[in-house]
């Protein structure tokens, strides 16, 4: 579109405005009719570890939103000074799982629990047992049965159990509502109801009979719906909420809330079956979309869904980049130090393609990049190590090639049952995410990772706002009985770049022969954690 179309386009709201709250930033993404990001906003943020608690405050919740918007109206200002009063539709997505529970008067009874919290092992294990369905400790059920067996007082006062997502749709519109997508990281779905699997959900109940509380389950979760529904409208308090300007228009249709998962299957076009996708930032997640169901139950597994209820796969790892970005940071400060000024892009891709020199297997180099706990290895908590022999070849390309190894490690444990016990077919793999910013590296590891190609879209670096923003944008202009996948490849990918890595046998090779001494390794990183209790 040209500059006056796309003014036009935002005066006369034909547009689509998506919003993801990542772990470290909020982004925001305006795109035209034609699919296309047309201006952006973002703000950097970061969860605390508060009483032992991985969780965000509400006031950074809020304060996050704000800023990340009027950044994106100062955007449209700056580049086409049109004032950013309306939308053709709105979208909010997150990270997926955790633990928000209000009760009747919407206020907070707990401090909001994440997905990165590893402390509900005992109500994990329990329901996975009793359902016959693997329930992963970051799970909302989860941590709502946890906080039954722990006796917490407030379980009882509970009127609403909600996602960050599902929060902020529901403060902006006044819905309680989920995508099913989202939905799916809070409890079972039944892909052919395409609503919570109603039997679990009288297990549950069951479960939990003699605490004689005021709700069932069902009650006080988010409506399901699917993708292409319309979930609610912008209302005057909403409108204040996300614009403090004043400027934003009320009566904007919102899509589903998604949780980023279902953003990055959108972002990608992994919404088919035999397709895939790869997104790797704080956390790394694997999503497979399924031709028929699996043949037993894995605690590595989630099995969640599409933005339109279709079953998929999913391994999921709590720790991916935050040990190598620490690594990097320090990199940077020695540079300052050494009175060099660093551009941090620059850094990054030095110091990836520096790893590419190094030894296939890391030359005897090991890293754990356990920032937190991580259910996949067995671990409740993390320490970030490095661990190297006195004959390793202790080299800079080798020290930068084991932690990125390291950050997709523990997702390839999980993936090689579904590859190589499970013998899942896949077409396509598609990469996105902060690993894959500096060109061509992230994709060749993990390339090497899967022993299959990773292709990389030219909108890779927009994410999951992006996707999201598809998602909203599929909602309002999708034809009648459209699907999802057929909306995304004929009207958004058709004409898409996208660039593939093959995979190289001696980096596969490689990979192999580093992760069996990660995994020998293992007990080396549990007992870091016995030995260095948190302060």
């Amino acid at each position: 579109m040209s500059r006056e179309e796309i003014k036009s386009a935002i005066r006369e709201g034909k547009t689509a405005l998506g919003i993801e709250f990542g772990s470290t930033r909020i982004k925001a993404v305006l795109i035209d009719e034609n699919h296309v990001p047309v201006a952006s906003g973002s703000h950097e943020w970061e969860n605390r570890l508060e009483n032992g608690i991985w969780t965000y405050r509400p006031e950074d919740i809020w304060t996050g939103l704000q800023d990340c918007y009027q950044k994106l109206a100062a955007d449209v200002e700056a580049q086409y000074q049109e004032t950013l009063t309306t939308a053709g539709a709105i979208g909010f997505s997150a990270m997926m799982h955790g633990y928000m529970a209000f009760d009747e008067k919407g206020e907070l009874l707990a401090p909001f629990r994440t997905w990165r919290n590893t402390i509900t092992e005992e109500a994990a294990s329990a329901l996975s047992k009793e359902f016959q369905f693997n329930i992963p400790q970051r799970w909302s059920v989860a941590h709502l049965y946890q906080a039954v067996l722990n006796g917490e007082e407030h379980v009882e006062r509970i009127a609403y159990l909600s996602t960050l997502a599902c929060y902020i749709h529901w403060k902006l519109t006044g819905q309680k509502a989920a995508g099913i997508g989202e939905a799916s990281g809070m409890f079972p779905i039944d892909s052919a109801t395409k609503d919570y699997d109603a039997g679990m959900l009288e297990k549950f109940d069951a479960l939990v009979a003699h605490k004689n509380y005021p709700w069932k389950l069902k009650e006080i979760l988010p409506k399901v719906l699917t993708a292409g529904e319309e979930a609610g409208r912008l209302t005057e308090e909403g409108a204040k909420l996300l614009d403090v300007s004043g400027r934003l228009k009320a009566g904007i249709p919102l899509c589903p809330p998604e949780g980023d998962a279902g953003t990055g299957m959108a972002a990608t076009k992994s919404v088919a079956p035999r397709t895939g996708n790869v997104s790797a930032g704080t956390s790394v997640f694997a999503m497979i979309v399924l031709e028929k169901a699996l043949s037993g139950m894995y605690p590595e597994i989630d099995m969640v869904t599409t933005p339109s209820g279709d079953p998929v796969a999913m391994v999921h790892c709590n720790n991916c980049t935050s040990d190598l970005n620490a690594w990097v940071n320090l990199f940077g400060e020695f540079a300052v130090c050494y009175g060099m000024e660093t551009d941090k892009d620059r850094l990054f891709s030095v110091l990836y393609n520096k790893a590419l020199e190094g030894d296939r297997d890391c030359g005897g180099l090991m890293a754990y990049n356990y920032f937190s706990g991580e259910p996949v290895t067995g671990l409740e908590e993390g320490r970030p190590l490095f661990v190297r022999r006195p004959d390793s070849n202790f080299t800079l390309a080798n020290f930068m090639r084991a932690h990125l190894y390291s950050a997709l490690a523990t997702l390839k444990i999980g993936l090689d049952i579904l590859l190589k016990q499970e013998e899942v077919r896949i077409d396509s793999v598609t990469g996105h995410g902060g690993l894959f910013k500096t060109k061509g590296v992230g994709q060749r590891i993990l390339a090497a990772a899967m022993n299959a190609p990773i292709s990389v879209m030219e909108t890779a670096g927009e994410g999951g706002a992006w996707g999201i923003a598809l998602l909203a944008a599929y909602m309002i202009h999708r034809a009648e009985g459209e699907s999802l996948d057929r909306y995304l490849e004929e009207k958004v990918f058709g004409d898409m770049r996208v660039e593939t890595v093959e995979p190289d046998g001696a980096d596969a090779e490689g990979f192999d022969a580093f992760l069996a001494q990660y995994q020998n390794g293992l007990p080396v990183e549990k007992a870091a954690v016995d030995s260095l209790p948190l302060a």
